[in-house]
């Protein structure tokens, strides 16, 4: 039988319009043939809906959703994931659910076992996890439907496993002879090819076919890659589905051969596919046609810029200069020459009229008072509270510009340079935004040569250079690499990287002194195994070791 991967971008709450979408891969799927279309986790509702899975309203319109899937789908069966209501003594009332419609009913539900509670994830929240799962036949196999973590748990994978049981085990000891696996999987660097070889082995071990289908696009912070594998039972990728875009993939459930659709090759092509995706994907289900770019000149804006323009167009796009008493005449030249090579527009408004009228009313609470970094941070907020007033003026989200090693360390600035409505590089780290802005210079010079090559600077005051406050940014990448996504001491990151033990310790307070500018930031993309925001969790008021 053919069988189709329906790789859909849903949106969380709109039923809707997720419904539409899945009837209309199933009515394509259907016209080409297949005999059975797999769309991702929760698929219905979209992933991941977190709270309002606590409302009756919400879980009711999973199940009214499906039945109208049902009714409109007839003549090809169709797997969806969606909210059930609980009959449990966990004390939660839903659960993750996939059901399997078969001409014009829901002939089969299968909940979910295995609720991750680490990074991002909180299911456990959320969701009770199902008891049991069991078997269903279809064209000839013994189908073991499983959804997302289900898979994660593989003795001969993982050195260390997280949970007690193995659903995928359990379902091939019971005689399954075909595993799916749906599935709401985010992107990070390095995911797509774990998860191919996790599934490789699930593959090899239990000898059967297995189909993976996952999601695409942004929800939140979360960037999720699609992907969707089918693999034989050697391991082997007989069927794919492209990355970052929506995808519909055919394959044959006898001869296993299917459809090799390409994917996106090389970490700095996916990290800059994935931050446009997820700008476009944040800004068009909140509601947002234009963005705002505040452009200094600097490496930051230009690449801030650069992903808005091929996210919304750069007729959607708005830069603005913003030069202060600090600013030299070349970042203002750069920033111009950013926005015509983007073909954006371009609006300059100096600070300095706002600058000194801050500095006047201040005058006489300040007096005799030195200046220092609170003069610093007035220029900066004098810029924020400009980019506000457009966003509000014209209903455009300002998307703010700082980089993960800024934000790591705290060089950044509270209602500053930290307003906006995205953080769209914030899980990008300094080394990392070179990297992917000289990507985009590969395949259109857009960002200024002098960007690329002037020493970054937030130009709040004479001659100043990131270098003054901040070591080398090969070296504090890599402590944050080591600290924050690894959580190594600071003993540890100076023996293995050969830094100086001081620094390491220095950089480390840093990063805990500024957690409580983190959790007033913006919600960013996640590129890393570790991005700042609810995927880390740690106390503002802490007495840190180091």
């Amino acid at each position: 039988m053919k069988i189709a991967l329906g790789q859909i971008n849903p949106t969380v709450g709109d039923f809707s319009g997720n419904a539409a979408k899945i009837i209309d891969f199933s009515r394509r799927a259907r016209a080409a043939e297949a005999g059975l279309v797999v769309f991702p986790e929760l698929s219905v509702c979209g992933y991941p809906p977190r709270d309002l899975v606590e409302r009756s309203s919400f879980v009711a319109r999973n199940q009214e959703t499906v039945e109208r899937i049902a009714a409109e789908t007839r003549g090809i069966a169709v797997i969806c994931g969606l909210v059930t209501p609980a009959r449990s003594d966990t004390g939660k009332s839903v659960m993750n659910s996939a059901a399997w419609l078969l001409e014009g009913k829901v002939a089969f539900v299968q909940s979910k076992m295995l609720l991750p509670t680490y990074d991002v994830f909180d299911e456990m929240r959320n969701f009770a996890p199902a008891k049991s799962q069991e078997l269903f036949s279809f064209c000839g196999k013994r189908m073991a439907l499983t959804i997302c973590e289900d898979a994660w748990n593989d003795k001969q994978f993982w050195s260390r496993r997280m949970y007690a049981s193995d659903p995928v085990a359990s379902l091939m000891q019971a005689g399954g002879n075909f595993l799916l696996n749906i599935s709401g999987s985010p992107f990070w660097i390095g995911k797509r090819e774990l998860r191919r070889d996790m599934l490789a082995s699930i593959a090899r071990q239990h000898k059967v076919p297995v189909a993976f289908v996952n999601q695409v696009g942004g929800n939140d912070s979360l960037v999720f890659d699609g992907s969707s594998l089918v693999l034989n039972p050697e391991g082997q990728v007989v069927a794919q589905g492209r990355s970052f875009e929506e995808d519909l993939i055919y394959f044959d459930s006898s001869s296993l051969s299917g459809e090799m659709h390409d994917q996106i090759a090389g970490d700095d092509a996916s990290v800059y596919t994935a931050l446009v995706l997820g700008t476009r994907d944040y800004m068009r289900k909140c509601g947002f046609r234009q963005a705002i770019v505040g452009l200094s000149g600097g490496i930051d804006s230009a690449l801030t810029a650069v992903i808005a323009a091929d996210a919304v167009g750069p007729e959607n796009v708005i830069g603005v200069g913003m030069p202060g008493p600090y600013s030299s005449r070349g970042s203002i030249e750069d920033a111009r020459a950013l926005a015509q090579n983007l073909g954006i527009r371009f609006e300059l408004l100096s600070i300095n009229p706002a600058y000194e009228a801050y500095r006047q009313t201040l005058q006489g609470i300040f007096a005799g008072q030195k200046e220092d970094v609170t003069e610093e941070n007035i220029q900066s907020r004098a810029r924020g509270t400009l980019l506000m007033a457009l966003s509000n003026k014209l209903g455009a989200i300002v998307l703010s510009t700082g980089n993960k090693s800024e934000l790591g360390v705290g060089y950044c600035t509270l209602y500053g340079d930290m307003v906006g409505g995205l953080a769209v590089i914030s899980d990008v780290p300094k080394t990392l935004v070179y990297r992917l802005s000289r990507y985009v210079n590969s395949r259109r010079p857009v960002i200024p040569q002098a960007t690329l090559e002037k020493p970054p600077s937030a130009e709040l005051r004479p001659d100043q250079k990131d270098s003054d406050s901040l070591p080398p940014y090969e070296i504090l990448d890599a402590v944050l690499e080591d600290y924050v996504e690894d959580s190594h001491s600071a003993e540890r990151i100076a023996a293995d990287r050969g830094f100086d033990i001081e620094t390491v310790r220095r950089v480390i307070r840093m990063v805990d002194r500024a957690e409580y500018k983190r959790q007033q930031a913006a919600p960013g993309l996640k590129i890393s195994p570790k991005a700042f925001g609810y995927g880390r969790r740690v106390p503002i008021a802490t007495k840190g070791e180091t």
